[in-house]
């Protein structure tokens, strides 16, 4: 939940600087050449690729925990259908108290 609200917050920081700077122009320098654009572009830009890059880098990584996780729940769903098959059958059986099991409150005093 926590990453949630700090995505929002961040999302909607970036939303707000990315309208109050839209007549605002960068001049770009890339390879020799120059070009002017929107200050917002190059940072909106980057922000997009790292966000690319970091989905990249962390898909295998991601893939493989879904795996390991699919592999633990079998093994678990394994092994809690053997403990039952090995445990033993329930029988009703009447319980009673030890305060009920005796016959008079007197007979506490009784040697």
């Amino acid at each position: 939940m926590i990453r949630l609200i700090l995505v929002v917050i961040l999302v909607a920081l970036s939303v707000t600087f990315f309208l109050q700077n839209r007549e605002e122009q960068a001049l770009l320098h890339y390879f020799g050449t120059t070009s002017k654009a929107p200050i917002y572009k190059p940072i909106l830009s980057a922000f997009g690729t790292g966000l690319l890059i970091m989905g990249l880098l962390l898909f295998p990584a991601w893939i493989k925990l879904r795996i390991k996780v699919r592999r633990t729940r079998t093994a678990l769903q394994l092994a809690e259908e053997e403990l039952n098959r090995l445990r033993p059958p329930r029988t009703p059986t009447l319980a009673r108290s030890p305060l009920l099991m005796r016959e008079n409150p007197e007979d506490e005093d009784a040697p």
